[in-house]
């Protein structure tokens, strides 16, 4: 081996494990800061942003996106939206919630943004890393998930009469699952039903205090959520 080639190896060799070494004191004396009230910098934000949606995209190419048009599916979709999803993505005239303000990265609004359905549908399924977004393929179909998807195609262009007319026409917070039974079928309820304050019984967070119920909230038991 030339000596030229063995200075360029044993120069490599050097650099990647003082990079090692430095990148193991980094994280072992905690210098980053992981809380969800500090923001990423800039650097660090762009790149974890642009791998998340290569990540998706690629793995979204090879779905199959079925017809969504159809506004069973779409009514179905609204149920379980509204009592999975609105806490963090909201919906049309909702204010931010607790859950919305307190995440990071913070979720999309969807009720202004529309994105690729197959990228959606593998969003809800496989869940987001680090994110806050839950895999929702463990507790449903892929059926009830396109479902869902459906929904999303239409509700940006939904208004809060809109969408609460959606929600009543469904069977609320109803699916069967991957693998294990679950139905709830509370018809039209809010995402904030149970959650009390101790301001008052049945109160909803200030999300929910400009949007009419599709149904009759039922009262929140007493003291559990107070602050």
């Amino acid at each position: 081996m030339k000596p030229v080639t063995k200075h360029i190896l044993a120069t490599t060799a050097i650099l990647l494990a003082g990079g090692t070494l430095a990148f193991g004191l980094f994280a072992h004396f905690g210098v980053y800061n992981f809380g969800a009230d500090a923001q990423h910098s800039a650097p660090v934000y762009s790149m974890l942003e642009y791998m998340r949606e290569r990540s998706i995209e690629v793995r979204a190419q090879s779905i199959k996106v079925p017809v969504l048009k159809d506004p069973g599916r779409k009514v179905k979709g609204a149920g379980n939206y509204n009592a999975m999803c609105a806490q963090c993505h909201l919906a049309p005239s909702m204010a931010e919630t607790e859950l919305s303000r307190g995440l990071y990265p913070a979720p999309p609004n969807l009720s202004k943004t529309r994105f690729e359905p197959g990228q959606a549908f593998w969003a809800i399924k496989h869940g987001i890393k680090t994110s806050g977004m839950p895999a929702w393929g463990k507790s449903m179909n892929d059926e009830e998930i396109w479902n869902m998807v459906g929904f999303l195609q239409q509700l940006p262009s939904l208004d809060a009469q809109g969408y609460r007319a959606m929600v009543a026409k469904s069977s609320g917070h109803s699916h069967v699952g991957a693998g294990a039974g679950h139905e709830e079928g509370t018809s039209g309820q809010d995402p904030h039903d149970g959650m009390g304050h101790a301001e008052g019984e049945g109160e909803h967070p200030s999300g929910m205090r400009d949007m009419d119920h599709a149904t009759t909230s039922r009262p929140a038991p007493e003291a559990e959520h107070a602050h």
